[in-house]
């Protein structure tokens, strides 16, 4: 029963993050976009190769 009640509120703070950027985000320029992407990806590869070092030590 804990598990639901966890879920639902999950499921409403999501909604409620959703709706609030919808309403008051802006749209992003190409350019920033692209800048955020080659940041994503090498902090998604930072974060993958610490990931493999902690398991092999």
């Amino acid at each position: 029963m804990e598990l639901l009640k966890i879920l639902f509120l999950l499921f409403i703070a999501l909604a409620v993050v959703v709706m609030a950027t919808e309403r008051f985000g802006k749209p992003m320029s190409r350019e920033k976009q692209s800048k955020l992407s080659k940041i994503a990806i090498i902090l998604i590869l930072v974060m993958l190769v610490a990931r493999l070092i902690k398991e092999i030590v």
